[in-house]
């Protein structure tokens, strides 16, 4: 099995710890832990498509119309090219690829990778129809501890690689998203060799992130 266990149990990722307490990924994110509302930024479409533009490759996802704060904030922050040139910073092959640290467009904060975040959360919202699918797209958090109500992070997120090893965390996370093309490139990030702290040895560059406007064209009444 392909390093199952410590993505289990690694207490800087998404992971399940003993007696079933559900870690947070990046427990030790700094982020505010002000709930806020994004403001409302965007194609206008219920369910928007969007291109995560890669140093390996595009990878497009929808957003879901049924958890509008984490549409409306994701949406929010490709308007003001948060995402322009930061890292997937956390690689584990056989479980899921993370970003949106704002840390990693700076290597003198690489020690502080994983801990970065536009300074508010986003409040859970939970759909049961949503789980932890290959491509799901789903929202960082820290740990129950310090976020009871399991707010999420305001800018990282992740995409699931392997849906068995993580759909344990189906209820713990907000899952926002899909991917739609690109589950190749999710395999292909998810491949490249990485060091200790699953950071991989060579960058995972978001070039940007952009909507599809073909996609989001609305048809004419």
């Amino acid at each position: 099995m392909r390093r199952i266990i410590p993505a289990l149990l690694a207490c800087s990722l998404i992971a399940v710890a003993c007696h079933n307490q559900t870690k947070a990924t990046d427990e030790n994110e700094a982020a505010d832990q002000t709930e806020v509302q994004a403001d409302e930024v965007g194609t206008g479409v219920e369910e928007p498509v969007y291109d995560i533009v890669t140093n390996m490759g595009t990878i497009k996802i929808k957003l879901y119309k049924k958890t509008p704060k984490h549409r409306e904030n994701f949406e929010k922050l490709v308007a003001e090219h948060f995402y322009d040139s930061l890292l997937f910073h956390r690689v584990i092959n056989g479980f899921m690829i993370q970003g949106g640290d704002p840390y990693t467009r700076d290597t003198s904060k690489v020690d502080l990778y994983g801990q970065g975040g536009p300074g508010y959360t986003v409040p859970a919202e939970f759909v049961n129809e949503y789980y932890h699918k290959k491509g799901a797209i789903a929202a960082a958090r820290i740990g129950d501890r310090a976020n009871p109500k399991k707010a999420s992070s305001g800018s990282q997120f992740y995409i699931v690689q392997d849906e068995m090893n993580c759909l344990q965390l189906d209820g713990e996370y907000t899952i926002f998203g899909e991917t739609i093309s690109g589950l190749d490139v999710i395999d292909r990030i998810a491949s490249v060799p990485t060091d200790y702290r699953d950071r991989p040895v060579r960058d995972v560059r978001i070039i940007t992130v952009k909507p599809d406007t073909k996609a989001n064209e609305q048809p004419a009444e």
